[in-house]
């Protein structure tokens, strides 16, 4: 068994790809645009790695609910403290650094345009 790729709606599919790719180096891939049924999907990943995240964008969709299930994506970096203060630099709206209780920080919590929380990970 092999993870392939996570699903996030998105309401503007331009602000969606521009964070991805500015904030975490996320790469568009591949493309599907289904015109008929009004929606596209854009799947992106890392360099040298195999799972993909998907962008379903949906035409004149007005955005979604994230309800309470959804927890968050988690990506892993070497230097958390420059990614840190990049993502402040770029304006995202960014947790302090945190660390679980008893441990030294080691992750964040940055949210992209439609509100999804992605956790930043010291590797």
């Amino acid at each position: 068994m092999k993870l392939l790729h996570t699903c996030i709606r998105v309401k503007d599919l331009d602000a969606s790809i521009k964070f991805y790719s500015e904030a975490f180096s996320f790469k568009e891939d591949r493309r599907k645009d289904f015109p008929d049924h009004k929606f596209t999907l854009v799947f992106m990943k890392t360099e040298g790695e195999d799972f993909e995240l998907e962008l379903t964008y949906n035409y004149d969709h007005p955005g979604y609910d994230l309800g309470t299930g959804y927890g968050h994506l988690a990506v892993g970096v070497e230097d958390l403290e420059a990614s840190h203060q990049a993502h402040l630099d770029a304006g995202y709206p960014v947790t302090d650094l945190k660390g679980l209780p008893g441990q030294p920080a080691h992750y964040y919590f940055v949210q992209d345009p439609d509100g999804y929380k992605i956790e930043v990970i010291r590797l």
